[in-house]
């Protein structure tokens, strides 16, 4: 074979294996939205978290504490999740977020 062709053929397959990674997220997202809506809020925690170290606005060490909070409540999230066949109930969301609503004030300040 060609190099031309090799070339397109792996670029060919490469494209479909990202879009399957890309289907496999989604899909995952659609069947448990509540624990996908706390871990978005995570991860949006982590780069205002960034954000705020860049800025100066808080130190280092500030910033290790809020993430350790953070990494707590994503652990807990698992366990939650583990209980109830990889998913979360209203109230364990709600306890969750009210977690992560502590947390987000902290970084704000």
């Amino acid at each position: 074979m060609k190099p031309k062709k090799i070339t397109m053929m792996v670029c060919l397959v490469s494209s479909v294996l990202i879009q399957g990674m890309s289907f496999a997220d989604t899909a995952k997202e659609k069947n448990h939205p509540r624990r996908d809506q706390v871990n978005d809020r995570i991860e949006n925690q982590d780069k205002r978290i960034s954000k705020e170290v860049k800025e100066g606005e808080i130190t280092k060490q500030q910033a290790k504490e809020l993430r350790k909070k953070d990494k707590h409540i994503r652990q807990e999230e698992r366990s939650m999740a583990r209980q109830d066949g990889g998913h979360l109930n209203k109230g364990e969301q709600r306890n969750l977020n009210q977690q992560l609503n502590q947390n987000s004030k902290e970084i704000g300040r």
